[in-house]
């Protein structure tokens, strides 16, 4: 829903405004650095408490006692946004069109909505650590349409104007928040106590949050840096167009953040019963689903990114300025998913060390790198930094990681799981690059073309994993059987 509205919400509010909405995505990120690792250790705690017996009033405590204090880290954090807006707005965006009041104006609505936008994703944490994926899922489906739907009928029969823009965006956040609050609570196991906050639950979970906040600090530095130099550097108009291309990458995380949450609660319970075996089979069934679920979208989306972009905007400035940066930002946040399953993986073992130490020296050789690159070429330079730093992740972390865990699975990672499905989906992707002739053909010949390589790229790379194919002639099998 996001990528739909996106061309409406520029055509309404101008690439100024939605520059704007993607310094405000930044803040958010960055100040979300506060919850000090919360949500992701209740989505631990959820499963890991979930496996063992007689744990119903702890599970209930420990939400009561995270919840209370997220609330409280919200508060704080649309406070500061509400406090920083008269700096930011005027002696950090080089606004155009814009002026400093209306800015001003939109970042105080920004600090408003963020106090209600952090707990979503604490309240999410919970349901998917319960494994509730599926009514999580209902949930945000429900509240992304009406957001984005709801957004769109504002600016086109109130205002089209930022601020009217990001008030419905209060709205929502109330009713998303209020509804997954509502839900981990009753799905929550019952017990005949009331739920009450309890400090010394903190004093079990505070090494794991401790580590999981040193990851969120190092991950943020190293994916909003190039957004925070950007913003500087560039006008906002430039810079509305760089997170254009930012948010067309990133979409991809809408394909393998909800794998891991799905999967990181079971390996946390096959870890918790030393179930090795069954922790194998699966790492490397979701490994490989991962590989087919978004390598496919990342190599057509990276070769076809200026048809793409052009097809979905209908503007060929935009696609000109953004369609490179796109090709780049993509192949980058392709490596970067492949390597959340074992992330998770490390997280399930509660082995937080590596990541940090990871990050810690990624962000030592970033920062410089992104400032001389984003220097001497612009948004191209930041993008290529974020696609280096992915590849370095690859080749570097998991050899470390399963020298501690699995330490057997290495090659298979790597060959089968990984480089398999990424050689088909270039050749067959690559090959329908050369083949395709833009000069001389039609919207809807591209569109259609489009599709059939897509289908043939996502099919084929589907059928080159063992697991993926496997279980595609089962099913198949099962189905002429019934017949």
């Amino acid at each position: 829903m996001g990528l739909v509205f996106i061309p409406l919400y520029i055509k309404f509010m101008g690439i100024e405004s939605y520059g704007l909405i993607g310094i405000f995505a930044t803040l958010q990120v960055i100040f979300g650095l506060l919850d000090v690792g919360l949500g992701s250790t209740l989505t631990r705690e959820m499963a890991r408490l979930s496996a063992l017996p007689n744990k119903e009033q702890e599970m209930r405590n420990l939400v009561r006692t995270l919840e209370i204090l997220y609330w409280g880290i919200a508060v704080f954090v649309g406070i500061a946004i509400v406090l920083l807006s008269p700096f930011i707005a005027n002696h950090w965006i080089k606004a155009g069109q814009l002026s400093a009041k209306t800015i001003e104006q939109a970042l105080l609505i920004m600090g408003i909505i963020t106090v209600f936008q952090m707990p979503i994703g604490f309240y999410s944490g919970g349901l998917m650590g319960l494994q509730k994926q599926v009514l999580l899922n209902i949930i945000n489906i429900c509240m992304s349409t009406l957001r984005g739907a709801g957004a769109v009928l504002i600016l086109w029969l109130v205002s089209p104007t930022i601020q009217y823009f990001l008030l419905w965006q209060i709205v929502i956040s109330i009713i998303n928040a209020s509804l997954l609050a509502m839900f981990i609570w009753r799905r929550l196991p019952h017990s005949d106590n009331k739920a009450v906050f309890q400090k010394q639950l903190l004093k079990g979970i505070w090494r794991f949050s401790a580590g999981m906040s040193g990851i969120s600090i190092f991950a943020v530095i190293l994916t909003q840096l190039d957004k925070v130099i950007l913003s500087k550097m560039l006008s906002l108009e430039m810079f509305g167009y760089y997170m254009l291309a930012s948010m067309v990458a990133m979409s991809l995380g809408r394909l393998f953040t909800p794998v891991f949450f799905s999967t990181y609660p079971k390996f946390t319970q096959l870890v918790s019963v030393d179930d090795q075996d069954g922790l194998i089979q699966l790492y490397h069934k979701s490994c490989q689903f991962m590989s087919v679920l978004i390598l496919p979208v990342a190599i057509v989306v990276a070769l076809f990114s200026h048809e793409i972009i052009f097809l979905w905007t209908q503007n060929p400035t935009t696609a000109e300025r953004t369609h490179l940066l796109v090709s780049i930002l993509i192949c980058g946040t392709a490596l970067n998913g492949i390597m959340y399953l074992p992330y998770a993986l490390q997280l399930a073992f509660g082995w937080t060390r590596l990541s940090v130490l990871k990050n810690i020296i990624a962000v030592i050789l970033f920062i410089p790198f992104i400032i001389i690159m984003t220097t001497r070429y612009g948004a191209t330079g930041a993008a290529i930094v974020w696609l280096l730093l992915n590849v370095g992740y690859v080749f570097i972390e998991i050899p470390i990681m399963h020298r501690r865990i699995l330490p057997k699975e290495k090659l298979r990672w790597y060959w089968q799981d990984t480089s398999v499905p990424l050689i088909v989906g270039l050749f067959l992707a690559g090959l329908g690059r050369l083949i395709f002739n833009n000069s001389t053909t039609s919207k809807l010949m591209m569109l259609l073309y489009l599709m059939i390589i897509s289908l043939l790229t996502l099919v084929i790379t589907l059928m080159s994993v063992p697991t993926m194919r496997s279980k595609l002639f089962g099913h198949l099998l099962n189905t002429k059987l019934r017949i």
